[in-house]
């Protein structure tokens, strides 16, 4: 079985950097609802994020984040829901046992990066909060280290 906590390319310094990047820190950010734990993991320049809705057809996906700034927003609004929440588990152990991220394609100095997560956390209600889509993020090294220079996220986990 495999530990959630633990970084599976300790040998391959581009892909272990962008996993710390994408699981750790993205979830310890998102916990703090705390944007500036992660703010210099993106390339604002040119920056898209295309939201696909958890659905098959590339014809209902969106435009929702033309902008780093639109995200921004999305993503601490999403934080800031989540830490008004009560839960029955620790919410940090249920979101990286959730989280897998273990493709990583490089060329050069971009990535394609697969982040899934199939899982759930269950609620204080007793209620579960279901966890299961997946985000394709684009990757570039840009001022001498990785960082995220988009994404198509919000896709159904499994596809079809």
């Amino acid at each position: 079985m495999r530990d959630p906590f633990q970084n599976p390319f300790p040998s391959d310094s581009a892909r272990q950097a962008i996993w710390e990047m994408l699981v750790f820190r993205d979830i310890d950010a998102f916990l703090a609802a705390d944007w500036s734990m992660v703010e210099g993991d993106f390339v604002e320049e040119g920056f898209i994020g295309i939201d696909g809705r958890k659905e098959v057809n590339p014809d209902k996906w969106r435009l929702a984040f033309p902008t780093l700034a639109a995200y921004r927003e999305e993503w601490l609004r999403q934080a800031r829901d989540f830490a008004g929440q009560s839960f029955a588990e620790d919410p940090r152990t249920a979101i990286f046992t959730t989280t897998t991220l273990e493709d990583i394609e490089i060329e050069g100095d971009t990535a394609l990066v697969r982040k899934k997560f199939d899982g759930g956390i269950t609620k204080a209600d007793g209620t579960r909060d279901v966890l299961q889509w997946q985000t394709l993020y684009y990757c570039r090294r840009h001022q001498g280290r990785w960082k995220i220079s988009g994404f198509t996220g919000y896709l159904p986990n499994p596809m079809g």
